[in-house]
């Protein structure tokens, strides 16, 4: 059903505009909030990772145009559409790729479950900038790691920047919240490797790495990197040669050569 908005306070609108990242995750309840996927491409990759479509925000010239097949696709859903200056001040930007979905969260799964027949995954711990969990994402999707595990002090994987920053390999890569130390995952048959300089820390290349069966690559905070107590109970603390005399990789761009190197 298209719904042609005149106006900022047209009900329903409410979701693309004035809630917060915050209020959409409790939208409905702790557990199955609402997040907002952008780009058709986006939220097609959504649609077909199984997420529950909302509403659709989206200029004119899109629905017979990118958003067509999407608004077949889900057809019971209101696609509410206006000026593009109109959807500017609602929205607070410019929509660069013309169309927002408002899609609900699928409740969280256990880590066992989600890292059943995983052999390489990742934790991430306190990493809070939208674009470097984006990107994280995007990394580990291309390059084999099996699943995601974030605590609870990083950035949500489904704020929209987020999202955007991934190009949806948020959806492709099974990912939930890790509530308990990264060494509980010796329960589950891993190995933990931190990333971190330290005296004692080995380099990426070391065929050690390579021959564990199951491991958790542990990425820290932007800042300071991981906690000490996180150092001290990993089995490995593993370190990227460098050149040039440069100590250290953005998060992003070290989780991304860690994956290329241990999952190789």
């Amino acid at each position: 059903m298209v719904i042609e908005i005149t106006s900022l306070d047209e009900p329903g609108v409410e979701l693309f505009s004035t809630l917060t990242e915050a209020q959409l995750r409790n939208r409905l309840d702790s557990q199955r909030g609402i997040f907002i996927a952008e780009s058709p491409k986006v939220i097609r990759v959504a649609l077909q990772a199984g997420y529950e479509p909302v509403a659709l925000l989206c200029e004119r010239r899109h629905i017979e145009g990118d958003a067509k097949d999407i608004i077949a696709q889900c057809p019971d859903i209101p696609v509410y559409t206006g000026s593009r200056e109109l959807l500017a001040q609602l929205t607070g930007y410019t929509l660069t790729r013309g169309v927002l979905c408002a899609m609900r969260r699928k409740p969280e799964r256990p880590v066992a479950e989600i890292c059943k027949d995983a052999r390489r995954i990742v934790v991430i711990q306190g990493v809070v900038d939208t674009t470097n969990i984006g990107a994280i994402f995007r990394s580990a999707a291309a390059l084999g790691i099996d699943a995601v595990l974030l605590t609870r002090d990083s950035c949500d994987p489904l704020n929209r920047r987020a999202v955007r920053v991934s190009m949806g390999s948020v959806f492709l890569v099974p990912w939930t919240w890790l509530d308990a130390p990264a060494s509980s995952l010796h329960d589950i048959g891993f190995r933990t490797a931190a990333m971190a300089l330290t005296d004692n820390s080995i380099a990426l290349d070391n065929p050690q790495l390579k021959a564990e069966p199951r491991l958790a690559i542990i990425m820290g905070t932007e800042g300071d990197g991981l906690p000490h107590t996180t150092i001290a109970e990993s089995d490995y603390v593993v370190r990227i040669p460098m050149a040039h005399s440069v100590d250290s990789l953005n998060v992003a761009a070290a989780a991304a050569v860690a994956f290329w190197e241990l999952c190789k």
